[in-house]
């Protein structure tokens, strides 16, 4: 007999609400980040200690923003130069992946956790969940929510508000709900101007480059 954590990893139907394993194992990670959302924003080596001990897989610098919630935490594995702005929600009942240099805005969701359709076995507490991968040097525009399942693939852009309910390739800007690709990013983008503070506009290759220890 497989365990109900078991099926979960399988991508079967199980059930979470009941079984101790589980239970445990979200109060554990609910008691951490509520840990990790009461710290001053100051102590920034006791926030990276505690994400570190919270997360499955670490690689080099990151910055995840308070508040920040997810159900279990073991499951979530991000890369280097990882960013994650305010109101970041990963519901983390299947591997969360994310590759290096990713970039998410505020209030995003990454949610591998789905219900039946019908509702006598939803009734009775089964869900599945299924991994959410997201690639290297992706952006996620504000209130953008993943959904089971879905890949995104390296140096996509995903514009703010979108619902993302399937594959996205790499090198493209895809938005809406359900979103979808609108083009791909070409050299031509690299040529774009942005305003300066001082009013005068400036080439985006010629600002400063992100250091490692400083992901913003």
């Amino acid at each position: 007999m497989l365990t109900e954590k078991e099926k979960a990893a399988q991508g079967l139907l199980y059930n979470a609400n009941y079984d101790k394993e589980l239970l445990d194992e979200r109060a554990y990670c609910k008691a951490l980040c509520y840990e990790y959302n009461q710290l001053h924003p100051a102590k920034t080596e006791e926030r990276t200690a505690l994400i570190r001990t919270l997360l499955g897989k670490t690689n080099g610098s990151f910055l995840i923003e308070q508040p920040f919630m997810c159900d279990y935490g073991y499951n979530i594995e991000i890369g280097r130069n990882f960013f994650a702005n305010h109101n970041c929600i990963i519901l983390d009942e299947a591997k969360v992946t994310f590759g290096d240099h990713v970039f998410i805005a505020p209030n995003c969701g990454f949610h591998t956790a789905g219900h039946p359709l019908d509702a006598e076995r939803r009734n009775i507490g089964l869900e599945y969940a299924y991994p959410i991968t997201v690639g290297s040097n992706v952006w996620i525009g504000s209130n953008t929510i993943v959904l089971p399942g879905v890949t995104i693939g390296d140096y996509a852009v995903i514009g703010a508000g979108s619902v993302v309910t399937k594959e996205i390739p790499p090198g493209v800007i895809a938005v809406g709900n359900p979103c979808r690709m609108i083009r791909e990013i070409t050299d031509e983008d690299k040529k774009k101007y942005v305003t300066h503070s001082s009013g005068f506009p400036v080439q985006i290759d010629a600002l400063p480059v992100l250091q490692e220890n400083n992901p913003r």
